[in-house]
């Protein structure tokens, strides 16, 4: 591989990771990176998979403060997230590629109406008194859809991960991203699991993205420590907006 494709992956790693612990969509760097560089479609979502997949752990390790008192919450609806992501992977290597390019931008759209509407939904819904902390059956699922997209594609699985935990669980936003980070992670690995044993990987390309994004994964959760709500959600939803607009283009 030429040193220039190295460090060209490399620097998308290095962005992604920090992207996605931060908000998501990290893969709307590396993705496009891969294809430029003649990889194809198929091979390129798997590659860039367990690339990124460093940087979730590497956020994970960071944001320690915030995921205190959450281990039950991230049981629960990290379960939904590997079995999800597991059959996401699977419809991946089955279905045509073309399956989900029609609704993929719709869902990032969706979720980042729930992120600019969520504190009145919350407030709305805590003046009826229906209890909000663990989300239930409801969450769950969503959890587990969520987790079908990030094992098929992934780009934006954070932006949607984080709509659905603001939209049912009682917490702040950085609590609530550092969560993000953990079920996105688990459904990357999940995904690895099944590509490593059943497909190819330009194994040397997703190691130039891992570097990167273990690197940047240490960035992403003090940046996001900084935020305000407010800020948190004009990042998100800007994001989540540049993404579907991305998506449509193409």
């Amino acid at each position: 591989m030429p040193i220039g494709e190295v460090l060209a992956l490399f620097a998308a790693g290095l962005a992604a990771g920090t992207v996605n612990t931060i908000v998501g969509s990290g893969s709307l760097i590396t993705f496009p990176t891969l294809l430029a560089f003649g990889y194809p479609p198929l091979l390129a979502n798997v590659t860039n998979n367990i690339g990124v997949l460093p940087g979730a752990v590497s956020g994970v390790a960071v944001s320690r403060r915030e995921l205190r008192g959450q281990r039950p919450r991230l049981i629960r609806l990290g379960a939904g997230s590997l079995l999800g992501a597991t059959a996401g992977a699977l419809l991946l290597l089955w279905l045509p590629e073309a399956v989900f390019d029609g609704v993929v931008p719709v869902l990032i759209l969706l979720a980042c109406a729930l992120v600019a509407v969520q504190p009145r939904v919350t407030a709305a819904v805590r003046r009826r008194g229906r209890p909000i902390g663990h989300g239930g059956v409801l969450v769950w699922t969503a959890v587990l859809l969520t987790g079908v997209y990030g094992g098929y594609f992934g780009a934006a699985q954070g932006v949607i991960l984080i709509a659905v935990l603001g939209m049912f669980l009682a917490d702040d936003l950085p609590r609530l991203n550092a969560a993000k980070n953990v079920l996105a992670g688990l459904a990357n690995l999940a995904a690895a699991i099944v590509f490593v044993a059943v497909t190819e990987v330009a194994w040397l390309a997703a190691l130039a993205l891992a570097v990167g994004s273990a690197i940047g994964g240490q960035f992403g959760p003090r940046i996001g420590r900084r935020l305000t709500p407010a800020a948190y959600r004009t990042v998100i939803v800007v994001v989540g907006v540049a993404v579907s607009v991305v998506l449509l283009v193409d």
